[in-house]
């Protein structure tokens, strides 16, 4: 049984760390980003060093105080809000912002879980070096978090998940026990690897303080396009015979219907498509390389264009006009918000069944709702909401929402797909991870669970049932 936190606790916290650590909620904290719910919590707690970290989850596993980690806020499945239960601590790395050991001979970086993404990718650029992990919320997201929930965005294709971009990890455990692990190896073969365990772990067993980060050379340059397609189907084929030209050159293949663009155009957001004509698909295609590839690539494309895979094609001709054409695909989810959906899905399919997917999804959704496809065709990441029709408010459907949930995540499942792709589960997918989970690899998260955090201190609620 969890206590919840009061005054006398945080003052016996402070007490014990020898000066204020604590400061009060604010509404940014306790709030989902898209305020569909609201957490609560006695105090944010904001400790300057591991060390205080393991102080205070000491502290809290003695009085069985539950603590939810907070990061930049900005995850989408309520993994930072606790509504529900004895009221929790909020524990905060806003203070452990150190970047160290960067180092452009070993390509690695070292930093604290309270940096944020875009100040991490200042940093590797300061050392002319690349830390590929780009999300639209990198102005305000922290690198703890995107570790914590095995943080995608618009590169995996090429570079991989955070997971496949971390060596090295240090951490605490629910005890106040510090795991350190922030060796900057390629290779350590030495037992289990707890740092890949912790990372996308949510804050269920224990709060990530800092990360051994991979850094890579900088592409000599980025040949960025945007191309009209029939459809998904051409959009695969063309990102077949472009993996068979450039290999793991690319690093974008982002699949965009023309929906996002009426809904730009409806938010008043000013962003149109670059191509002479609107087309119901397009992609937005990136390769990384040397300055010459860029002709390689008209080439590539006017052979696609030939076969008609490609019926029309811009590319950039400077950065101005690169970060137009990334612009659109980055403020699409802002237009969605702006429009208000019905229900919202992250979802992950084998890039070969996407085509598939969207057709079968496309006829078992009704067809007065709108539907905004888009996302990471490359790794089978695709972002498929559910809108009301134009001019409606998604309040009047809110009771068609879990149905609508159902109807997709069932045809994922039946494409032996992922309901969630790259933001977590958090408190918001918790009922569909125990319907379409594994039941052996839930019983091992739940031992899992049990061993590091007997007590249940840590994010009561998320990824598994408290």
């Amino acid at each position: 049984m969890l206590n919840s936190a009061d005054a006398a606790f945080i003052a016996q916290l402070e007490a014990r760390l020898g000066g204020a650590v604590a400061r009060p909620c604010r509404e940014a904290d306790i709030e989902e980003p898209r305020g569909l719910f609201k957490g609560r919590g006695a105090a944010v707690l904001c400790p300057a060093s591991t060390q205080e970290v393991s102080t205070i989850l000491a502290m809290c596993n003695t009085a069985l105080v539950p603590v939810v980690p907070l990061g930049g806020g900005t995850g989408l499945v309520g993994g930072q809000v606790m509504a529900d239960g004895p009221l929790p601590v909020l524990l905060s790395l806003e203070r452990m912002t150190a970047i160290n050991n960067i180092s452009q001979k070993n390509n690695t970086m070292t930093v604290e879980a309270g940096v944020v993404l875009a100040d991490i990718h200042t940093a590797a650029e300061g050392v002319d070096r690349l830390f590929p992990l780009t999300l639209a919320s990198e102005g305000s997201c922290r690198i703890g978090g995107n570790l914590a929930t095995n943080a995608g965005g618009v590169n995996v294709l090429r570079y991989g998940n955070a997971s496949a971009l971390c060596l090295g990890l240090e951490a605490v455990l629910a005890d106040g026990t510090v795991i350190g692990g922030l060796k900057r190896l390629r290779k350590d073969n030495t037992g289990y690897d707890i740092g890949q365990l912790m990372i996308g772990s949510e804050g269920s067993l224990g709060v990530i303080t800092a990360a051994v980060l991979r850094l890579f050379p900088k592409p000599a340059a980025l040949h960025t396009a945007f191309l009209a397609v029939s459809g998904p189907e051409a959009a695969l084929r063309l990102l077949h015979r472009l993996q068979a030209e450039f290999g793991d050159a690319i690093s974008g293949f982002e699949l965009i219907h023309q929906t996002g663009f009426d809904f730009l155009d409806e938010g008043g957001f000013g962003l149109a498509t670059p191509l002479e004509t609107p087309s119901a698909w397009s992609v937005l295609l990136e390769i990384g390389g040397a300055e010459g590839l860029g002709e390689v690539l008209q080439h590539a494309l006017a052979g696609a264009m030939d076969d008609g895979l490609v019926s029309d094609a811009v590319l950039a001709q400077n950065e101005a006009q690169r970060c137009y054409f990334w612009q659109i695909r980055e403020t699409i989810p802002a237009a969605n918000k702006r429009i208000g959906s019905i229900s919202s899905h992250d979802i992950s399919v084998p890039v070969s069944e996407v085509p598939a997917f969207i057709t079968r999804a496309r006829s078992a959704v009704p067809a007065h709702f709108r539907v905004n496809c888009f996302g990471h065709m490359g790794d089978g990441n695709l972002h498929y909401n559910i809108f009301p029709p134009k001019g409606e408010s998604r309040q009047g459907y809110a009771d068609e929402r879990a149905g609508i949930a159902r109807l997709i995540f069932d045809i994922v499942a039946d494409f032996d797909g992922s309901f969630s792709a790259e933001h977590g589960i958090g408190r918001l997918k918790v009922d569909e991870l125990q319907l379409y989970g594994n039941a052996g690899k839930l019983n091992a998260m739940r031992r899992i669970k049990a061993a590091f955090d007997p007590n249940g201190i840590m994010n009561p609620g998320v990824v598994l049932k408290a």
